[in-house]
């Protein structure tokens, strides 16, 4: 599950770098070439992300807060469902652990010397 969870934030990812996009620093709206809406407001610590599809007209969303090396993502897919994840970042490694919009936990720990 935790593929399919990276391979969702990757796509997102891909999505909006091939996407036309205009706003400020605090403020972002981007459309992607199949007419997909992403806009991204930023205040302090915190980000709030909402998107759109074009042909279904379903949204979701995604708030990540930063603490210190510390960050919380939470979102809610199109279908309702709900995830988070929190990233820990402790100068020689980065873990990442949560619960994906199945309801299955994950965790990730990557260093120098790899992920597992």
């Amino acid at each position: 599950m935790r593929q399919v969870f990276i391979g969702l934030v990757l796509a997102t990812a891909s999505l909006v770098a091939s996407a036309s996009c205009f706003g400020s620093g605090s403020t972002t709206t981007c459309t992607d070439a199949s007419g997909n809406n992403y806009s991204t407001y930023r205040s302090g610590n915190s980000s709030h992300t909402y998107g759109s599809n074009a042909n279904t007209g379903s949204t979701w969303n995604q708030s990540t807060y930063r603490n210190g090396n510390t960050s919380s993502t939470y979102g809610t897919a199109s279908d309702g469902s709900t995830w988070n994840s929190t990233t820990f970042n402790n100068g020689s490694s980065t873990t990442t652990f949560g619960t994906d919009s199945r309801g299955n936990t994950f965790t990730r720990t990557c260093s120098a010397a790899g992920c597992f």
